[in-house]
């Protein structure tokens, strides 16, 4: 969700540079049956969706995407194209009625279990559409073998009637009877109470949920009707976005993985490695990587690609850390953005593609072959191979495949290197198509390589 405090923006223009790249010097590639990597995550319980981790993520929407309840059809018109190219998973927003009603972006929650069907708050449908849009869309998702991830906003809640609360000996807004009739809840049910005092955080002032409580447990996840349940089991959704976990303790996460199970990611908005290996370890879920978010920035818009050297979670624990470039939060157009997508979809971690990057504002082609690239060669642990403030090279050792070398260069002209590879009399080809050297590697396995200014090349055998 969006932070208090104003996040830092990188706003260059140079991404008009990267849009503007040729799309002709991108080969055609051919589809590869078994897409594997050296890290994958859980399975889908559904049958014949592909298994989430295998692919990439598309976060399929943006912060204030437009109004007048068409989202959910204009995601069901994409999911097939985006599961053609290689999207294993879709991550929706909150998906209920909020204190915002048809103008809610769905992160102030009032009734979880209205999904566009009652009238409240001002509308019957979300800002997004309408319970039968969402289902339809879900439907779709699954029928072009996408899992969709819930995101689930559980820390506070919003739109709450006052009422006099004894424990503050003032008037809270925290009396919540919802038009389902599902999880009412009083000023006992969020902080402070008559049995916990606090947790690990307060978000923008909004009555903080208590999940101490046994009344509030056993609505989110642990009674039959619990929102966990009836997300997954009624409406059908596969996994679960957590928002703002850095509100509550890890093991909420916990405990409702293990009662519904299903793919989960936190967003722990933390740059500190340690702090996001602790949350997963505890969680037993994975979490974005803003570890690699803050070091990619560094790297490519503050120009020192020596800061890809540097810990990130994926480094740490790569089948927890989901990677991406930029998201509704952070919404930035940065110098390099091309660079980085190239990094995440060589790496290791499951990637995030920002739906607004995809859609309207980088190459859609280039961001194909990447995924591609990602899904068909990037398998193996990673060696960083070069780097200096320009350059950088590194290698994935392939799991079932061959593997890849990928040189990013941010220089403002062609560079070249001779780098020790995992084969030996072998000729290789750059799959990006920018270079149309395919020089054979020697017998002790080196071999010279280029790339493209303000570019990359990742190269495998041919």
């Amino acid at each position: 969700m969006k932070p208090l405090k104003i996040y830092f923006q990188l706003i260059l223009l140079s991404t008009l540079f990267l849009v503007a790249c040729s799309k002709e010097n991108i080969e055609e590639l051919p589809r590869l049956e078994g897409k594997i990597k050296s890290i994958t995550h859980e399975t889908s319980a559904r049958t014949g969706l592909k298994p989430i981790g295998l692919g990439v993520m598309m976060q399929a929407f943006y912060w204030d995407v437009p109004s007048g309840g068409t989202w959910w059809n204009t995601v069901k018109g994409k999911v097939q194209s985006w599961s053609d190219v290689g999207i294993d998973a879709i991550w929706l927003p909150p998906a209920s009625k909020a204190q915002n009603g048809a103008f809610s972006m769905g992160y102030d929650p009032f009734d979880y279990y209205d999904l566009g069907e009652y009238n409240q708050m001002g509308s019957v449908e979300t800002r997004f559409g309408s319970k039968t849009e969402l289902i339809d869309l879900i439907n779709a998702s699954h029928s072009a073998q996408l899992s969709v991830i819930a995101d689930i906003v559980i820390n506070h809640n919003s739109g709450g009637a006052s009422e006099a609360n004894p424990i503050t000996g003032t008037n809270t807004w925290t009396s919540f009877t919802p038009l389902s009739g599902k999880f009412n809840r009083t000023y006992d049910d969020f902080h402070p109470n008559s049995n916990h005092s606090s947790d690990s955080g307060y978000f923008g002032g909004f009555p903080d949920l208590c999940h101490h409580q046994i009344n509030v447990q056993n609505w989110l996840w642990k009674d039959t009707e619990s929102v966990a349940k009836y997300y997954k089991d009624v409406i059908g959704f596969d996994g679960w976005r957590f928002d703002y976990v850095k509100g509550f303790e890890p093991w909420v996460v916990k405990d409702w993985i293990t009662e519904v199970g299903g793919f989960s990611v936190g967003e722990y908005w933390d740059s500190n490695v340690n702090t996001l290996d602790w949350w997963t370890t505890q969680s037993q879920a994975s979490a974005f990587d803003f570890a690699c978010y803050y070091k990619m920035n560094e790297a490519f818009d503050g120009n020192n690609l020596n800061k890809l050297n540097d810990d990130m979670l994926w480094k740490r624990n790569a089948s927890k850390a989901v990677t991406f470039v930029t998201n509704h939060d952070t919404d930035e157009i940065f110098s390099g953005k091309m660079l980085a997508y190239a990094y995440i979809l060589t790496h290791e971690g499951y990637p995030t593609i920002f739906y607004r990057d995809y859609e309207e504002w980088l190459d859609k082609e280039r961001l194909n072959n990447l995924i591609w690239i990602h899904n068909n060669l990037a398998g193996g642990t990673t060696n960083i191979l070069y780097t200096d403030t320009d350059e950088y090279i590194a290698k994935r050792n392939g799991y079932n495949n061959a593997g890849l070398v990928v040189y990013i260069n941010n220089s403002n002209y062609w560079q070249e290197r001779w780098i020790e590879t995992n084969w030996s009399n072998t000729t290789i080809k750059d799959y990006t198509g920018f270079s149309n050297w395919e020089p054979t590697t020697q017998s002790g396995n080196w071999v010279k390589i280029q790339a493209p200014p303000k570019s990359y090349s990742v190269w495998a055998p041919k």
